[in-house]
Protein backbone atom coordinates (compact mmCIF):
# COMPACT_ATOMS: atom_id res chain seq x y z
CA UNK A 1 0.00 0.00 0.00
CA UNK A 2 1.18 3.78 -0.65
CA UNK A 3 0.78 6.69 1.09
CA UNK A 4 -2.10 9.08 -0.19
CA UNK A 5 -0.29 12.31 0.27
CA UNK A 6 -2.00 15.72 -0.39
CA UNK A 7 0.77 17.69 1.06
CA UNK A 8 4.42 16.46 1.90
CA UNK A 9 5.55 14.46 4.52
CA UNK A 10 8.42 14.94 6.59
CA UNK A 11 10.20 11.88 8.21
CA UNK A 12 12.88 13.25 10.89
CA UNK A 13 15.28 12.52 13.55
CA UNK A 14 16.66 13.84 16.35
CA UNK A 15 20.16 13.11 18.53
CA UNK A 16 20.39 15.68 21.31
CA UNK A 17 22.32 16.31 24.63
CA UNK A 18 19.67 14.07 26.39
CA UNK A 19 16.39 13.22 26.73
CA UNK A 20 14.83 16.27 28.96
CA UNK A 21 12.15 18.23 26.48
CA UNK A 22 12.58 21.48 28.19
CA UNK A 23 16.39 21.27 29.01
CA UNK A 24 18.14 19.36 26.34
CA UNK A 25 19.67 20.58 23.37
CA UNK A 26 19.71 19.24 19.12
CA UNK A 27 22.51 18.25 18.29
CA UNK A 28 21.91 16.53 14.77
CA UNK A 29 18.72 17.02 13.01
CA UNK A 30 17.55 14.95 9.61
CA UNK A 31 14.67 15.35 7.42
CA UNK A 32 13.91 13.36 4.92
CA UNK A 33 10.77 15.13 2.72
CA UNK A 34 8.31 12.88 0.69
CA UNK A 35 6.48 14.32 -1.60
CA UNK A 36 2.93 13.90 -2.77
CA UNK A 37 4.49 13.16 -6.44
CA UNK A 38 6.53 10.61 -4.32
CA UNK A 39 9.86 12.27 -5.18
CA UNK A 40 11.84 12.78 -2.09
CA UNK A 41 14.31 15.43 -0.61
CA UNK A 42 16.28 14.87 2.72
CA UNK A 43 18.67 17.51 4.91
CA UNK A 44 20.81 16.82 7.28
CA UNK A 45 21.94 19.66 10.00
CA UNK A 46 25.11 19.29 12.58
CA UNK A 47 24.05 22.36 15.64
CA UNK A 48 26.42 23.22 18.14
CA UNK A 49 24.34 22.97 21.09
CA UNK A 50 26.25 26.07 22.91
CA UNK A 51 26.38 23.17 25.38
CA UNK A 52 28.87 20.21 26.17
CA UNK A 53 27.70 17.36 24.88
CA UNK A 54 27.45 14.66 28.33
CA UNK A 55 29.18 11.54 27.65
CA UNK A 56 26.41 9.38 28.07
CA UNK A 57 24.80 10.89 24.88
CA UNK A 58 27.71 10.98 23.12
CA UNK A 59 27.69 7.47 23.83
CA UNK A 60 24.92 6.73 22.30
CA UNK A 61 24.87 8.47 18.82
CA UNK A 62 28.47 9.43 18.39
CA UNK A 63 28.26 13.02 18.08
CA UNK A 64 31.26 14.85 20.63
CA UNK A 65 32.19 18.37 21.78
CA UNK A 66 34.80 18.70 18.87
CA UNK A 67 32.28 17.24 16.14
CA UNK A 68 29.86 20.33 16.52
CA UNK A 69 32.51 23.17 17.79
CA UNK A 70 32.54 24.87 14.17
CA UNK A 71 28.89 24.10 13.33
CA UNK A 72 26.04 26.89 13.91
CA UNK A 73 23.85 27.09 16.46
CA UNK A 74 20.07 26.00 16.21
CA UNK A 75 18.51 29.55 16.11
CA UNK A 76 20.99 30.61 13.05
CA UNK A 77 19.55 27.25 11.80
CA UNK A 78 16.35 27.37 12.48
CA UNK A 79 14.35 29.71 9.65
CA UNK A 80 16.56 27.56 7.26
CA UNK A 81 14.78 23.96 9.32
CA UNK A 82 11.21 25.74 9.17
CA UNK A 83 11.69 26.40 5.62
CA UNK A 84 12.02 22.97 4.78
CA UNK A 85 9.17 21.34 6.98
CA UNK A 86 6.62 24.15 7.35
CA UNK A 87 4.51 23.26 4.67
CA UNK A 88 4.35 19.38 5.45
CA UNK A 89 3.09 17.35 8.21
CA UNK A 90 5.54 14.83 10.17
CA UNK A 91 7.12 11.49 11.11
CA UNK A 92 8.96 9.64 13.61
CA UNK A 93 10.09 7.08 15.95
CA UNK A 94 8.67 7.81 19.58
CA UNK A 95 8.33 11.65 18.09
CA UNK A 96 4.96 12.82 19.65
CA UNK A 97 6.50 12.05 22.82
CA UNK A 98 10.08 13.23 22.42
CA UNK A 99 11.46 14.80 19.35
CA UNK A 100 8.32 17.33 18.28
CA UNK A 101 8.28 18.64 21.15
CA UNK A 102 11.81 19.25 21.83
CA UNK A 103 11.56 20.70 18.16
CA UNK A 104 9.20 23.00 19.66
CA UNK A 105 11.01 23.99 22.48
CA UNK A 106 14.61 25.00 19.85
CA UNK A 107 11.97 26.82 17.59
CA UNK A 108 10.48 29.43 20.39
CA UNK A 109 13.77 29.71 21.79
CA UNK A 110 15.06 30.78 17.98
CA UNK A 111 11.41 32.56 18.07
CA UNK A 112 10.38 30.82 15.48
CA UNK A 113 6.27 30.86 15.57
CA UNK A 114 5.98 27.29 15.06
CA UNK A 115 2.17 26.95 15.01
CA UNK A 116 1.74 22.73 15.28
CA UNK A 117 -2.23 22.80 15.89
CA UNK A 118 -2.89 22.43 12.26
CA UNK A 119 0.13 19.95 11.38
CA UNK A 120 -0.70 16.04 11.45
CA UNK A 121 2.05 13.80 13.04
CA UNK A 122 2.80 10.00 12.76
CA UNK A 123 4.66 8.09 15.44
CA UNK A 124 5.47 5.17 13.44
CA UNK A 125 6.54 4.06 16.93
CA UNK A 126 3.10 3.59 18.17
CA UNK A 127 2.06 1.95 15.10
CA UNK A 128 4.66 -0.64 15.74
CA UNK A 129 4.12 -1.09 19.61
CA UNK A 130 0.32 -1.54 18.82
CA UNK A 131 1.12 -4.26 16.70
CA UNK A 132 4.19 -5.98 17.53
CA UNK A 133 5.99 -4.39 21.03
CA UNK A 134 9.77 -4.25 19.59
CA UNK A 135 12.30 -1.30 18.74
CA UNK A 136 13.27 0.54 16.03
CA UNK A 137 16.25 -2.02 14.88
CA UNK A 138 13.98 -5.16 15.42
CA UNK A 139 11.33 -2.99 13.69
CA UNK A 140 13.28 -2.79 10.55
CA UNK A 141 14.45 -6.51 10.78
CA UNK A 142 10.89 -7.93 11.37
CA UNK A 143 9.31 -6.09 8.89
CA UNK A 144 11.97 -5.18 5.93
CA UNK A 145 14.66 -7.69 6.83
CA UNK A 146 17.42 -5.36 7.33
CA UNK A 147 19.98 -4.68 9.84
CA UNK A 148 19.96 -1.30 11.11
CA UNK A 149 23.53 -0.33 10.27
CA UNK A 150 24.84 3.10 12.12
CA UNK A 151 21.71 2.59 14.81
CA UNK A 152 21.30 6.37 16.40
CA UNK A 153 22.79 8.81 13.27
CA UNK A 154 20.25 10.75 12.49
CA UNK A 155 19.87 9.84 8.99
CA UNK A 156 20.01 6.21 9.33
CA UNK A 157 16.93 6.05 12.05
CA UNK A 158 15.28 8.28 10.14
CA UNK A 159 15.85 6.59 6.29
CA UNK A 160 14.71 3.08 8.91
CA UNK A 161 11.85 5.02 10.17
CA UNK A 162 10.31 5.79 6.20
CA UNK A 163 10.97 1.77 5.47
CA UNK A 164 9.34 0.85 8.45
CA UNK A 165 6.52 2.60 7.64
CA UNK A 166 6.05 1.56 4.37
CA UNK A 167 6.33 -2.10 5.13
CA UNK A 168 3.69 -1.21 7.82
CA UNK A 169 1.32 -0.31 5.37
CA UNK A 170 2.26 -3.22 2.86
CA UNK A 171 1.63 -5.62 6.17
CA UNK A 172 -1.69 -4.47 7.73
CA UNK A 173 -4.74 -4.37 5.73
CA UNK A 174 -6.50 -2.20 8.07
CA UNK A 175 -3.74 0.42 8.17
CA UNK A 176 -5.02 2.93 6.26
CA UNK A 177 -1.95 5.00 3.66
CA UNK A 178 -3.68 8.37 4.84
CA UNK A 179 -2.14 10.79 6.93
CA UNK A 180 -5.44 11.60 8.69
CA UNK A 181 -6.22 7.82 9.51
CA UNK A 182 -2.32 7.16 11.01
CA UNK A 183 -1.87 10.81 12.63
CA UNK A 184 -5.19 9.40 14.62
CA UNK A 185 -3.82 5.76 14.50
CA UNK A 186 -0.39 6.89 16.69
CA UNK A 187 -1.89 9.28 18.91
CA UNK A 188 -2.07 8.19 22.79
CA UNK A 189 -3.54 11.05 24.12
CA UNK A 190 -4.93 13.91 22.33
CA UNK A 191 -2.96 16.67 24.17
CA UNK A 192 -2.70 20.48 23.48
CA UNK A 193 0.46 21.53 24.61
CA UNK A 194 2.78 18.09 22.27
CA UNK A 195 4.55 17.19 25.79
CA UNK A 196 1.16 15.72 27.30
CA UNK A 197 0.88 17.41 30.40
CA UNK A 198 -2.16 19.29 28.92
CA UNK A 199 -4.78 16.97 27.39
CA UNK A 200 -8.28 17.53 26.28
CA UNK A 201 -10.67 15.53 28.20
CA UNK A 202 -14.65 13.82 26.63
CA UNK A 203 -15.76 17.35 26.11
CA UNK A 204 -13.00 18.96 24.71
CA UNK A 205 -11.72 20.88 27.60
CA UNK A 206 -8.24 20.87 28.21
CA UNK A 207 -7.13 19.46 31.15
CA UNK A 208 -4.26 18.94 33.85
CA UNK A 209 -2.42 15.89 33.65
CA UNK A 210 -0.60 15.42 36.71
CA UNK A 211 0.05 16.18 40.09
CA UNK A 212 -2.58 18.00 42.70
CA UNK A 213 -4.85 19.09 39.73
CA UNK A 214 -4.89 16.43 37.68
CA UNK A 215 -7.94 15.34 35.76
CA UNK A 216 -9.34 18.73 36.47
CA UNK A 217 -9.97 21.86 33.72
CA UNK A 218 -7.38 24.21 32.94
CA UNK A 219 -9.93 27.57 33.26
CA UNK A 220 -11.16 26.08 36.40
CA UNK A 221 -8.03 26.06 38.07
CA UNK A 222 -6.92 29.60 36.63
CA UNK A 223 -10.36 30.67 38.14
CA UNK A 224 -9.96 28.98 41.30
CA UNK A 225 -6.40 29.04 42.15
CA UNK A 226 -4.76 32.10 40.11
CA UNK A 227 -1.51 31.70 41.97
CA UNK A 228 -1.02 28.55 40.48
CA UNK A 229 -0.67 29.39 37.09
CA UNK A 230 2.07 32.03 38.33
CA UNK A 231 4.40 29.17 39.64
CA UNK A 232 3.80 26.83 36.42
CA UNK A 233 5.42 29.74 34.16
CA UNK A 234 7.98 29.73 36.70
CA UNK A 235 8.59 25.88 36.79
CA UNK A 236 10.46 23.67 34.79
CA UNK A 237 8.22 23.09 32.12
CA UNK A 238 8.17 23.01 28.34
CA UNK A 239 7.99 26.86 26.85
CA UNK A 240 5.48 25.28 24.61
CA UNK A 241 3.44 24.03 27.26
CA UNK A 242 3.75 27.66 28.89
CA UNK A 243 2.55 29.01 25.39
CA UNK A 244 -0.39 26.91 25.75
CA UNK A 245 -0.96 28.01 29.24
CA UNK A 246 -0.89 31.67 28.31
CA UNK A 247 -3.50 31.50 25.19
CA UNK A 248 -5.84 29.57 27.47
CA UNK A 249 -5.69 32.13 30.04
CA UNK A 250 -5.94 34.88 27.69
CA UNK A 251 -9.04 33.65 25.80
CA UNK A 252 -10.59 32.75 29.08
CA UNK A 253 -10.18 36.81 30.21
CA UNK A 254 -11.47 37.70 26.50
CA UNK A 255 -15.01 35.94 27.36
CA UNK A 256 -15.46 37.31 30.96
Amino acid sequence: MNLNLTRPLCFFDLETTGVSVSNDRIVEIAVLKLYPDESKDNKIWRVNPECPIPPQASAVHGIYDSDVADEPNFKTLSKSIFNFIKDADLAGYNSNRFDIPLLAEEMLRAEINFDFKNIKTIDVQTIFHKMEQRTLSAALKFYCNQELINAHSAMADTQATHDVLMAQLDRYNDLEGNINFLSEFTSRNKSADLAGFIVFNKQGEECFSFGKHKGKTVESILENEPGYFGWLLNADFPMYTKKVLTAIRLRKLNTE
